[in-house]
């Protein structure tokens, strides 16, 4: 559709133009592109966003759980405006102001003494500079990671992860080992008392002793398992494996892509254990995503070998001036406006109300999170504890999930689920009233799952 204007031909982006121009040129992202029918959206504000035809949903997933301060925030929205008008790139071998400052913000934020930042284009960069650093800083090649873990797409990235979307990229040379994951609700041991796998460190040493702890650089792993099933590691865990690190001379890489900066309830996940890693990775959160950014900090060790070894990466992109001023803005906003402290109080609603829904709905058969990182993980029979839909699921196999998370945006709320778990990860200037509105849709769309579990 187009409009005349002057002689001058000017193209109407109506709904059914947009939707017409994504589904013939855009490729999605983990898609088969046939099957693609994206909805157009409109425009967004705080937690909701909405579509060209007045619908709109609470965004119950931060979108991909990193719009930590919600849509459009105008802090953030006036910090990039203003960054453009003053310097909208500089080559990352100057200085900058919104650089610098972002990374004298993160040596204040990040725990222990974590130090110096890399700044990369998100989470899978940051992942994989962290790697090639431990390596080079150890002369030690092998890398532990978990195999219910995600730590991105790109190809290093998706080697150290655990998750399925990992077996179209092999075969591959990384030099990964894999571990265990500290799962009680389905420890893949039967859980004994001691469990060596949730315990942590007993299992990573056993593993060690088949691979030559001299050839390991670094165990990386989500401080808490996010797509991969909201998966929190007991009391000790941690601790455990910072333990045996410290023993052999491994280094510790803590992804906190999802889970940092407020997402859990504190700045980062692993200030709940009082572990400091080597190299914290961070991304999302840390600035909700309006531009890409990531980030990799390391610690007083690390530092100090960077100043006399060269640091073997880099990046067009690394520390864009429009994104690091993004994100001072977005730390800022969170310290003026007591965003932890409101993750914190809102998870602890959200916590209570989903009790509350498991004494009405069988189908759910646990219940994780602190903050507002909170997963729903959903059953058949809570006594064997069987998945409502098996892992790795697709199409008819998957059918329950799907239904439920479709009648929910129907609802006014927008939820993702991954296997038998729902996500539930909402921005984290929620208000009371914002969650207590997802929780009634909750309410009514479980029904859907408390009858899959029935007929099963």
């Amino acid at each position: 559709m187009t409009i005349i204007d002057n002689n001058v031909e000017q193209d109407v982006w109506t709904a059914d133009r947009i939707a017409r121009a994504d589904r013939e040129y855009v490729i999605h992202s983990w898609s088969t592109q046939g099957s693609v029918k994206a909805t157009p959206i409109a425009g967004g504000e705080g937690s909701w966003f909405w579509d060209y035809e007045g619908n709109r949903f609470l965004d119950f997933q931060s979108q991909l759980v990193n719009m930590n301060l919600g849509h459009q925030h105008p802090r953030i929205v006036a910090a990039i405006k203003e960054q453009a008008d003053r310097l909208c790139y500089i080559g990352p071998n100057y200085a900058e102001r919104s650089r610098a400052e972002l990374a004298e913000l993160m040596a204040e934020l990040t725990p222990g003494d974590l130090r110096m930042t890399f700044f990369t284009t998100g989470g899978a960069a940051a992942n994989e500079n962290a790697v090639r650093l431990a390596r080079h800083v150890t002369g030690r090649h092998k890398i532990i990671a978990r195999y219910r873990s995600y730590h991105g797409a790109t190809a290093g990235a998706i080697a150290l992860t655990g998750d399925p979307r990992r077996w179209h990229a092999e075969p591959n040379s990384f030099g990964v080992v894999r571990m265990f994951d500290p799962y009680t609700y389905r420890c893949p041991v039967g859980h004994p008392d001691p469990c060596p796998v949730c315990s942590g460190g007993p299992h990573l040493e056993e593993i060690l002793q088949y691979e030559n702890p001299e050839t390991v650089a670094a165990v990386v792993l989500e401080t808490v398992t996010g797509t991969n099933g909201l998966i929190y590691p007991p009391d000790g865990y941690l601790r455990s494996i910072r333990e045996v690190c410290d023993k052999y001379g491994i280094l510790l890489i803590l992804d906190e892509v999802m889970a940092g900066f407020g997402r859990t309830g504190e700045w980062f996940a692993c200030n709940h254990w009082d572990v400091t890693p080597d190299i914290l990775v961070a991304a999302k959160g840390l600035n909700s995503g309006y531009v890409p950014l990531g980030a990799m900090t390391v610690n007083e060790r690390v530092s100090e070998w960077l100043m006399t070894n060269k640091f073997w990466g880099g990046l067009t992109y690394a520390g864009h001036p429009l994104a690091c001023a993004s994100a001072v803005a977005s730390i800022r906003a969170m310290q003026d406006e007591g965003i932890v402290d409101n993750a914190r109080a809102m998870g602890e609603r959200l916590g209570a109300g989903l009790a509350r829904l498991a004494e009405r709905h069988p189908s759910i058969g646990d219940i994780r999170g602190r903050g507002l990182f909170y997963g729903l993980e959903l059953v058949k029979d809570r006594r064997t504890r069987e998945p409502l839909v098996p892992f790795n699921a697709v199409g008819a196999a998957a059918a329950p999930m799907t239904a439920v998370v479709s009648a929910a945006k129907g609802h006014g709320l927008y939820l993702a689920a991954n296997n038998n778990v729902i996500r539930l990860t909402p921005p984290l200037v929620i208000n009371s009233e914002e969650i207590d509105f997802a929780l009634g849709v909750l309410d009514s769309v479980l029904t859907l799952a408390d009858e899959a579990a029935d007929r099963s």
